[in-house]
């Protein structure tokens, strides 16, 4: 897996260098490119961290590559860094899901901080999207028999009472309730319901 990077995507030399080397300060690794173009052909969804895009570049600008992104189901946080006659465009990219946009020239302390944040929102956000995949890989393994079974559990409803309404015997409920639990990863019907509570 490719680690969390401030992705930098500006076509000023001296303003790419100049983050990095501001963000390097504060020990956020980078890596720049000179265009938007540059950075699609590098793009991968297996990228981490955040992107820091400048609103306006020669051939595509900022909020076209941000489109573009969001179509290959990028996750990515983005800040648009800004001229103050921008700042229109990036409210639309804001309200399209970009994390923040600040105006140049911009406060050191408060662009690094902005980006540390959106750099732990993507940490987050996958984690989160790994649970529930996870979740929905071990909710695959159940028969169907299993659903059933698991359903009647999380209503709370006892192993007797749970034969009767399916009309099985009550020990092939407790074999179903014990594959439910290891194919799930649970000890109990607590930690069961803790586990998809998430996906309910």
């Amino acid at each position: 897996m490719s680690a969390s990077l401030a992705h930098l995507i500006d076509d000023d030399d001296a303003i790419r260098d100049a983050l990095a080397w501001l963000l390097r300060s504060r020990g956020i690794a980078s890596r720049g490119w000179p265009s938007a173009d540059a950075f699609l052909a590098d793009y991968d969804n297996a990228m981490r961290g955040c992107l820091i895009i400048d609103v306006r570049m020669p051939g595509m600008g900022g909020p076209e590559l941000f489109e573009r992104l969001l179509e290959r189901g990028s996750r990515m946080p983005a800040i648009f860094l800004t001229g103050h006659g921008d700042v229109p465009l990036a409210v639309q990219a804001i309200k399209k899901g970009a994390f923040d946009f600040i105006e140049k020239p911009c406060n050191d302390n408060e662009l690094v901080d902005r980006v540390v944040a959106a750099i732990r929102l993507d940490e987050e956000q996958r984690l989160r999207h790994a649970t529930a995949d996870h979740r929905a890989s071990r909710l695959e393994g159940l028969s169907s028999r299993e659903r059933e079974v698991m359903e009647l559990i999380l209503a709370g409803k006892y192993n007797k009472v749970i034969a009767d309404e399916l009309g099985i015997a009550m020990r092939t409920v407790e074999v179903h309730r014990a594959r439910i639990f290891e194919k799930m990863g649970v000890k109990s019907a607590v930690e069961l319901a803790q586990l998809l509570s998430g996906s309910r």
